[in-house]
């Protein structure tokens, strides 16, 4: 992984900030462990695991005690459990973090439990094989998989009958077209952004592109490759032509927003903004649809696909530590608990709950992996945070007509570590 001189001077000092102090025991004697945790504040998940470590307290009250350290930046916390690492500290007893090309890197670090010799049994009978087989790295099983997700885009089905488009697009010609009378009709037609660092919801379109294009192994391919070229032009394309004002430099919140109030009619993301609050406040809830972003190129049938949280441990040589960590992630992973998780975020979890949907948006996510597409990754979950972020770095210079498609995807190349 690259890292720059200045980035190397500022590791310690900014692990240290994020860490201190993360082990230790209450007096009563009680092991006391700390989760930085994302799953906090307007989360679709908070007041779930909230309960759920509520109710581990209580159990386990003058034992064990899970202290959450609540992260409401996504962004920040990413970027916090990487320079932990990198630094030689763990960032908490427990935390999350999204596998993919850069934190795989992490396996080699002696920071991280191993939960090989732990997850035997039913437990390990519990989880997604397919998920715990892609954590398995170098015969090391140091994260746990938590979350899964499809990432498709979402219409706005009232918006949609607004501007006279009477069936979702299945072709890009009829997105085209779709999106074309949605702008006739006053309405901005999808939500996009280059900001935060990867760029989320434009970064799944791109996605959706490329794998079109070059198969669902596309990621090996140089990003020089004809098939991420013609995908930069569709980026662009949306960026000039059929999406708000403010999306160059837009958060995932600006994208997001716009969607929620109506004024955009195509948006992207995955299950777990099924459960947001707000989402289910609006009028036009009922009529969401969601669907595959039609092919753009002779790959079809295929979908975007990632694991999305897995969950790891800092290591201890303590044994009574260790044995708390444990006892808590498998309470955290039982089957009542991740199916209550499920219900009440909308998430889609790599540990085999029981849980069938009822609920219609929920229902659709399930129904769309039941139809047995060929998965792909994503950008950011094939080549990890730093591309990423080069991604999103020129993206407003693509959007911009600063550079062409063609140095977009040069530029983006330097910083894959193959």
């Amino acid at each position: 992984m690259r890292m720059t001189k200045i980035g190397r001077g500022f590791l310690v000092a900014a692990a240290l900030l994020f860490v201190l102090p993360f082990a230790g025991f209450a007096q009563s004697g009680e092991i006391v462990l700390k989760w930085p945790c994302i799953w906090v504040g307007k989360d679709s998940k908070a007041p779930a695991i909230a309960e759920i470590v509520d109710n581990f307290n209580k159990a386990n009250a003058g034992k064990i005690r899970v202290e959450i350290e609540p992260s409401n930046d996504y962004n920040a916390y990413e970027q916090k459990v990487r320079t932990a690492i990198m630094a030689g500290v763990a960032p908490g007893d427990i935390f999350t973090l999204k596998l993919n090309a850069s934190t795989k890197e992490f396996y080699s670090s002696n920071l991280l439990m191993d939960f090989s010799k732990d997850l035997t049994g039913e437990w390990k009978n519990s989880f997604d094989q397919g998920a715990l087989q892609q954590s398995i790295i170098g015969g090391k099983l140091k994260t746990l998989p938590i979350e899964t997700a499809v990432l498709p885009i979402w219409y706005n089905g009232d918006l949609l009958k607004k501007a006279g488009v009477s069936k979702i697009p299945q072709t890009i010609d009829e997105l085209w077209t779709a999106m074309d009378k949605l702008k006739a009709a006053g309405i901005y037609p999808s939500s996009q952004m280059s900001g935060d660092t990867n760029a989320w919801t434009s970064m799944i379109w791109f996605s959706w592109f490329a794998t079109s294009f070059g198969g669902p192994d596309v990621w090996d391919k140089p990003f020089t490759d004809k098939a991420f070229v013609e995908s930069a032009k569709l980026m662009k394309r949306l960026f000039n032509d059929y999406t708000t004002p403010d999306a160059i430099g837009a958060s995932a919140g600006v994208s997001g927003g716009h969607f929620l109030a109506g004024r955009t009619a195509i948006f992207s993301n995955g299950p777990w903004y099924a459960g947001r609050a707000d989402l289910r406040a609006t009028s036009f809830f009922p009529s969401i649809v969601i669907a595959p972003v039609p092919p753009a190129g002779p790959h079809k049938n295929i979908i975007i696909s990632r694991l999305q949280a897995n969950i790891a441990a800092g290591e201890t040589k303590d044994k009574a530590r260790h044995d708390a960590i444990i006892t808590f992630l498998k309470y955290l992973t039982s089957k009542n608990n991740m199916a209550k998780l499920a219900e009440s975020s909308g998430s889609m979890l790599a540990v085999n709950s029981g849980y069938v949907p009822t609920d219609p948006l929920q229902k659709q996510f399930y129904d769309l992996v039941g139809k047995g597409y060929q998965t792909a990754n994503d950008l950011e979950a094939a080549l990890g945070a730093e591309a990423t972020l080069e991604f999103t770095q020129q993206l407003s210079a693509l959007a911009l007509g600063k550079i062409t498609p063609e140095q977009f995807c040069s530029l983006v190349e330097k910083k894959i570590d193959r």
